[in-house]
């Protein structure tokens, strides 16, 4: 080879080495403690991205799922963050309060009356949960806006103090030592998603501080059409250069338990490797990415057992009186959790044992303001 071509490839080699061992070299997992969870996802990483492993995965079937609300971002208040802005848009929204149909009203004061009060979230019917009946209101809520007008909403109210936290904002509300898994799977040619109960265009609106691309989320999805479209079926009309999508009241889909596994393969296409969530409404996710025929696989649960520096205990009905679990009911109710998902074969994540810290040292709970 040319001597001026071999002098000329010196700092390139060099420079590739030098990114390679920066790479090596970082260090992960500063909000972590040493932890089995936390061992348990390494050797798993280590073990599928390795080549003279059997268990070697290529890059491009390196699929990682994560749930949101109590996954990776805080069920506060304490309830979703969907919950919480459905409350504020049809309760205190001075723009929208006066026009709200009955039915999105009411399901707005269960929100409230479950915080405030205690009372138990009613079900849609007789075989759908409350998170239908949220579902269907937050659909007429929010009809009309377009998408745009729609992100600047949630961004807006995202803006707002946190209740029950002091310094941190509902923008700000991710677990740091999620975000830290995150950055270390993409460091290992992972490619992660959101997949969340929650709206996909409110969690579009959540993680993009985050840099997730918006192909990257899925989520409840209501019926999208063009501004001027009217009652016309979409197969048979042409928009306009001028108009905008704009949000329906028509409910497509809540994206909870097998909702996720449908969306997952229609959506991505393959069977996730890894995944990660926080509740029941998770277990199918988990299962589907633990039946990956082609690759060992593994799932991750998290249970919130921090009532010190996270609002983890559960309000409690008691002969007409709100109350916080007790110690004794907290510690039965965080036991059970953690045998039934350690029975399912997830991995457990305990926020109280394995996180040096949740929302950040400068964040404090306080009591919530009603």
């Amino acid at each position: 080879m040319n001597k001026k071509i071999i002098i000329s490839l010196i700092p390139m080699i060099i420079s590739l080495v030098g990114c390679q061992n920066q790479k090596e070299n970082k260090t992960y997992f500063g909000s972590w403690n040493e932890c089995s969870s936390l061992t348990a996802l390494k050797e798993y990483i280590n073990d599928v991205t390795d080549k003279k492993s059997p268990n070697y995965i290529p890059i491009e079937d390196r699929i990682a799922t994560f749930d949101m609300d109590g996954t990776f971002i805080g069920e506060l208040y304490p309830t979703y963050f969907e919950y919480n802005m459905l409350e504020y848009r049809v309760l205190e929204d001075e723009d929208y309060k006066s026009i709200a149909p009955a039915d999105v009203v009411e399901t707005a004061n269960d929100i409230r009356n479950f915080v405030t009060l205690g009372t138990p979230l009613p079900n849609y019917d007789e075989s759908h949960g409350f998170d239908m009946k949220h579902a269907y209101a937050a659909a007429k809520a929010y009809s009309g806006m377009s998408i745009a007008e729609f992100d600047q909403y949630v961004k807006n109210y995202a803006k707002n103090p946190a209740n029950g936290f002091i310094n941190m904002t509902y923008a700000e509300s991710f677990y740091k030592p999620m975000l830290e898994v995150f950055d270390y799977l993409a460091a290992n040619d992972f490619t992660y998603y959101v997949v969340s109960g929650s709206d996909r265009f409110i969690c579009r609106s959540l993680v993009e501080s985050l840099g997730i691309a918006p192909n990257r989320v899925i989520g409840m999805d209501v019926e999208l059409k063009m501004s001027e479209q009217g009652s016309a079926d979409g197969v048979n009309y042409t928009c306009g250069v001028d108009e905008t999508l704009i949000r329906t009241d028509n409910l497509l889909i809540k994206n909870l338990k097998t909702n996720k596994v449908k969306q997952i393969a229609q959506e991505i296409g393959k069977v996730p490797v890894l995944s990660f969530g926080n509740s029941g409404g998770d277990a199918a996710m988990h299962n589907y990415a633990l039946s990956n025929p082609s690759y060992k696989s593994a799932a991750f649960m998290l249970v919130a057992d921090d009532d010190t520096r996270d609002h983890a205990r559960k309000n409690v009905l008691d002969e007409g009186t709100l109350r916080l679990e007790n110690d004794e009911e907290f510690q039965a109710r965080i036991n059970k959790l953690n045998n039934d998902w350690e029975k399912a074969n997830y991995h457990v994540i305990s926020m109280k044992n394995d996180f040096k810290t949740i929302y950040g040292n400068n964040v404090q709970i306080t009591d919530f303001s009603f």
